[in-house]
């Protein structure tokens, strides 16, 4: 079994089955790997080899990614991740504080570099090959442990930070997929979610080389899914964030079970979403929990009950941040209802150190907060019950001081979700008039549906596990949400545009009457 991603690679450079689907092309393994090696000789005979060879790639989900991704592992450089929804200072500042020699970019993105001050950083667009070399004599020969990739955080919380990834950590994630699903070459991987992500790089990609399944790189639509599904006969597929959701939101069909898909795993879907998208489309839907530090690993197993991620790999705990003590275990009243939220609810912790952490690249002072007291400290904010399975809570700034009462956001979301006519909920602190906080929710309808507040109020009181303090003061009725590239919502967005109703449909409760403002 390979050590490295360039072992693995350099395996496959001789194999004739299909690696990439692309429109109407098709590209073998052998011909994608000779692609990738021209690739990662150019890169190395053009950069200065007293730096550190790092290159930064600005690119869509295409075969040109894929071939950078191959590139960097045959050449044994380190990939620098940059996220595409990045401008102006921002974006230069990601590119360099990964100290990009090079950046990949293509036509698409080209113009996203304009006007930046980017010193020391040559910018080489894909579509020209004449920088490209015959002979790949490899920047270094690696091992397990050595940096393959950069890539950063979603940025939901804060900046982006550049997590280190290593060779390892990508075999090992890729490595326990394709054996739980029984993965072949036989199968296709539909790579919707972004190469410069960690999910698509440990879900996706990685799953596939893995495997030696098929790559149907794609931009994710929720309008395109299915047919590009049918199109590149996909059996598996990974998300991150909300794309069932937007995939649900399409009107359904009599024949959408019609497909060839076979698996969809991922993070951060919804019961509901879950058990609807595997109805729906006639496949199994996955969903587990895993950060892209990968320190933190939780996995869903048979009778995982609603609301649970599931259960933690060994030395995952629930930690309360001030005293360092294990948090108490979670109590339900006989309507399901948490009632010691306060004693329960803590912080997602690594006891057993760092996981595959390696580190935040140029940011030892990220590093350090996440690595205090001999644990890993995620900032997710979780609760276990008595059979230690594992309920998230939001992140540490999703807690709510309403009525002098903890709050926390996603118990909460997961309610509202049990309301049919809603697709999407966001919950949220927004400041009390007096003092602490009071529960927002920005809420996006399905298509043609429709909410009134009073059907809200009435749904609301029909919930026997939702405390009277966890009922939103004040409703947002959304177009949508803003999100992250990897389709998470950007909650500091919400919390920023606060209660002023400045042309929204805006609800505010009193009492249990909701009415517009």
């Amino acid at each position: 079994m390979a050590d490295t991603l360039q072992q693995l690679l350099g395996e496959r450079a001789d194999q004739d089955g299909i690696a990439i689907k692309y429109g109407d092309r098709t590209w073998t393994w052998a011909e994608h790997i000779a692609e990738a090696r021209a690739q990662a000789a150019g890169l190395i005979a053009a950069a200065d080899p007293v730096r550190p060879l790092h290159v930064g790639v600005l690119m869509a989900n295409t075969p040109d990614m894929l071939t950078a991704l191959a590139a960097a592992a045959l050449g044994g450089y380190v990939l620098c991740g940059i996220n595409t929804t990045r401008r102006g200072e921002g974006l230069a500042r990601d590119i360099g504080r990964v100290e990009c020699q090079i950046v990949l970019v293509d036509a698409q993105h080209r113009a996203l570099l304009d006007g930046l001050d980017l010193p020391g950083v040559t910018v080489i667009d894909v579509s020209e090959t004449a920088w490209q070399a015959r002979e790949l004599v490899p920047y270094r020969q690696v091992g397990p442990d050595d940096t393959f990739m950069m890539i950063f955080t979603s940025g939901t919380s804060g900046e982006p930070k550049a997590v280190e990834v290593a060779h390892s950590i990508v075999l090992f994630s890729a490595a326990a997929l394709v054996q739980r699903y029984g993965l072949t070459s036989a199968d296709t991987c539909y790579l919707a979610m972004p190469l410069f992500h960690s999910n698509g790089v440990y879900a996706g990609w990685g799953v596939a080389l893995a495997s030696g399944a098929a790559m149907a790189p794609a931009a994710f639509s929720a309008s395109r899914f299915l047919s590009d599904i049918r199109r590149y006969g996909a059996t598996y597929m990974n998300y991150v964030g909300k794309p069932l959701a937007y995939i649900l939101a399409t009107p359904e069909q009599p024949d959408d079970h019609d497909n060839p898909l076979k698996v969809a795993f991922g993070n951060e879907a919804a019961d509901r979403d879950i058990d609807e998208f595997s109805r729906r489309f006639g496949c199994s839907v996955w969903d587990g929990f895993g950060s892209t530090e990968l320190a933190i690993i939780i996995t869903r197993s048979e009778g995982c009950p609603t609301g649970s991620v599931g259960k933690g790999f060994p030395g995952v705990a629930i930690y309360d941040p001030e005293t360092l003590t294990e948090c108490e275990v979670a109590r339900f009243d006989d309507a399901g209802a948490l009632i010691n939220a306060d004693a329960a609810t803590g912080e997602l912790v690594n006891t057993d150190g760092s996981g595959m952490f390696r580190g935040y690249h140029n940011d030892q002072r990220a590093t350090d907060e996440r690595l205090r007291h001999g644990m890993y400290w995620s900032g997710d904010l979780a609760y276990r019950d008595a059979d230690g399975w594992i309920y998230l809570a939001g992140r540490t700034a999703d807690w709510m001081r309403v009525d002098g009462e903890n709050i926390t956001a996603a118990p909460i979301e997961r309610i509202l979700l049990r309301q049919p006519v809603i697709n999407r909920v966001a919950v949220y602190p927004v400041p009390d008039e007096f003092v602490g906080d009071q529960v927002m929710a920005a809420i996006v309808l399905r298509d043609d549906q429709q909410l009134t507040p009073e059907k809200f109020g009435r749904f609301l009181a029909a919930q026997p596990d939702l405390s009277p303090k966890s009922w939103p003061r004040f409703v947002w009725l959304a177009d949508d949400l803003p999100t992250t590239a990897t389709n998470k919502i950007l909650k500091r967005e919400l919390v920023a545009r606060g209660t002023d109703p400045a042309g929204r449909v805006l609800w505010q409760r009193d009492g249990t009457t909701y009415a517009r403002i």
